[in-house]
């Protein structure tokens, strides 16, 4: 008689059934966000095989592999659905078991598992995938941890703040994942590698003032990632931000063409666009020849107005300090 076991999933006790399995019986979960990012291309679903295939040639399962047969199995069960029977959380130990038994059918035909209710909820099972890998050990890449989101939110119709309040992250949070996720599949771009360079671009504010003024500011950036010609993410942060600010001639002629990103960059640079205290100095200047300020002066009280003119007057008396410093 299998042994009852309970797992916890967000403070729920839930039954399993820990019992050996036929690794034959038992199937890769196709909705895994790091099998969906290795193996989807377009709308079709992969098939076991090629799923199967996927793996063993990642280098943690090669790892596995060795590590599994070193030990003599498995110290952790893998969790399986009891209605599906597809691994839900163990995809790679499934694949270094079969790898295994190729060599030795016996000794690795099946394999420790701690298996579900076949009627268990779907919004368990979302949230035992989430607290393994987006709470827990968060082993998923950032991409694979926002493709499962989206594809949550865009394909199973679940709304973000139902999906925070599962993983215990914010909506905020959820819907940023999503969002870069969104913007990617969009621009037709699945790899991996690339989503740093997305969470960089989609989180500056001075881009997104800039992809507002200049719409085809984003084909050129999605252009320049997918062939390479940005050395690496932080040049999205560091350079092309700074590109941005210089809103009269660095951004416009990166924009047009007519100067290349690092030939942008410097021409920002020279403009001090990536000064700290040029930006500053440049906001206050704006600040205070909005013309409406002298409106607002108008409808102030002698209390406010009093206050005002001391600031004001410390402003100027500080800025003349500073002048002397400038040559």
């Amino acid at each position: 008689m299998p042994a009852a076991h309970t797992i916890t999933i967000r403070g729920k006790e839930i039954e399993v059934e820990r019992c050996w399995k036929n690794i034959s019986d038992i199937r890769y979960y196709s909705e895994n966000p790091r099998i969906y990012s290795m193996v989807y291309t377009g709308d079709s679903r992969p098939t076991q095989a090629e799923i199967e295939d996927r793996l063993l040639r990642m280098d943690h399962v090669r790892q596995l592999i060795q590590s599994i047969k070193a030990n003599g199995g498995i110290t952790d069960p893998i969790i399986v659905h009891g209605g599906t029977s597809e691994v839900l959380e163990g995809n790679s130990r499934l694949a270094a078991y079969r790898a295994l038994a190729r060599k030795d059918g016996t000794k690795w035909a099946k394999i420790k598992c701690d298996v579900l209710p076949p009627e268990v909820e779907e919004s368990v099972v979302f949230a035992l995938l989430g607290e393994y890998h987006i709470i827990g050990r968060k082993d998923w890449a950032p991409f694979e941890q926002a493709g499962y989101l989206w594809r949550r939110n865009k394909v199973h119709s679940i709304d973000s703040s139902q999906m925070a309040a599962e993983l215990g992250l914010t909506p905020k949070r959820v819907n940023y994942l999503i969002r870069v996720y969104d913007f990617m599949v969009k621009k037709d771009d699945k790899d991996i590698s690339h989503w740093s360079y997305y969470d960089e671009y989609l989180k500056s504010n001075p881009i997104k003032k800039a992809r507002a003024e200049h719409p085809d500011l984003d084909e050129l950036i999605v252009k320049d990632i997918k062939r390479g010609k940005l050395a690496k993410a932080a040049d999205i942060r560091d350079k092309l931000t700074v590109i941005a600010r210089d809103k009269k001639k660095a951004l416009p002629n990166f924009v047009n063409g007519q100067k290349s990103f690092e030939e942008a960059y410097e021409i920002a640079v020279a403009k001090g666009a990536d000064n700290r205290l040029l930006r500053r100095v440049s906001d206050f200047q704006k600040f205070i020849t909005d013309p409406e300020i002298n409106d607002e002066i108008a409808s102030m009280n002698k209390t406010q107005k009093d206050k005002c003119k001391y600031y004001i007057t410390k402003i100027h008396t500080r800025c003349n300090q500073l002048l002397k410093r400038l040559p």
